[in-house]
């Protein structure tokens, strides 16, 4: 049995985040219109839509970047604008992010960017900051040979890797991940995904991408999320995604560089290990 069919219903699965009638406008500019979305503890959740449809506008808006004008975000069960400032603290400390760009310090080496929030909201002793922050280099796929190094000393690989370093650096319950793929090739897209999997399964993670990346999305996702018209379209597993019946989901998820399942044949399964080209139209 798939970790997927054993998995409970989506009712009796503990909500991380719950977003609740969120609106968010830019002047006139209305970019989200009364949206909706949960995420739920340990799942992969890729966030998708077309360019300018305001996905990051979502994620920044969930991480209080970005102000909204009506809505309620619950973040493990708290109101963070209700909640008392200690509250505050301890949600700020459960969330880890990685931007698209690794937005790295340039000044700090890559120890140092580590350290950045460790300093922020722990006290500890310099010694120990400097054992967890090889732990998490290491956790991360880098040798430990990179805690030296400066963001320019680094390929684009390196720095994802860096950057997700960072975003770890306070054993968070939920990650958000901007484009974690961006600008890599293939080979070092996949070796990402699959890391991103390792740490869901190994430390507990639930994570929210923002990803264009369709491998990504067949490979590791358990549930995708598609923003369009200001809302949430559609949540669901790749299977539910090709039923769909939107034109731009349908162009996303059956067009000429699409994939469809292979190796789920009831539709079962949220992440396609065995997928194959499809043909667009078919």
């Amino acid at each position: 049995m798939s970790e997927s069919e054993q998995r409970p219903e989506d009712g009796q699965r503990e909500k991380v985040l719950e977003v609740r009638d969120v609106t968010v406008a830019f002047g006139k500019n209305v970019v989200l219109d009364n949206l909706n979305l949960d995420i739920y503890r340990g799942e992969i959740l890729g966030f998708v839509g077309a360019s300018g449809t305001g996905k990051s506008v979502l994620m920044r808006t969930i991480l209080r970047l970005l102000r909204r004008q009506s809505g309620v975000i619950r973040i493990l069960g708290h109101d963070y604008d209700t909640a008392e400032e200690a509250d505050r603290i301890k949600l700020d400390m459960r969330l880890g992010v990685l931007f698209q760009h690794g937005a790295l310090f340039s000044a700090l080496t890559v120890r140092e960017n580590i350290q950045v929030p460790m300093r922020e909201y722990l006290d500890l002793p310099q010694s120990l900051m400097d054992e967890l922050t090889e732990v998490k280099i290491e956790m991360v796929g880098l040798d430990v040979s990179a805690a030296n190094k400066y963001p320019s000393e680094l390929s684009g690989g390196m720095i994802k890797r860096a950057a997700l370093a960072r975003a770890l650096a306070l054993d968070p319950d939920l990650v958000f991940l901007d484009e974690p793929t961006s600008g890599l090739d293939p080979i070092g897209a996949a070796e990402f995904d699959e890391l991103i999997a390792q740490l869901r399964d190994t430390l507990g993670l639930t994570v929210y991408m923002v990803t264009h990346d369709l491998d990504s999305l067949f490979s590791v996702c358990d549930r995708i999320a598609v923003l369009g018209q200001k809302k949430v379209l559609i949540s669901g597993t790749i299977s539910e995604m090709l039923e769909f019946d939107d034109p731009w989901v349908q162009s996303y998820f059956r067009g000429k560089r699409a994939r469809t399942i292979g190796g789920h044949p009831d539709g079962s399964g949220s992440s396609a290990e065995a997928y194959r080209a499809e043909p667009a139209g078919k």
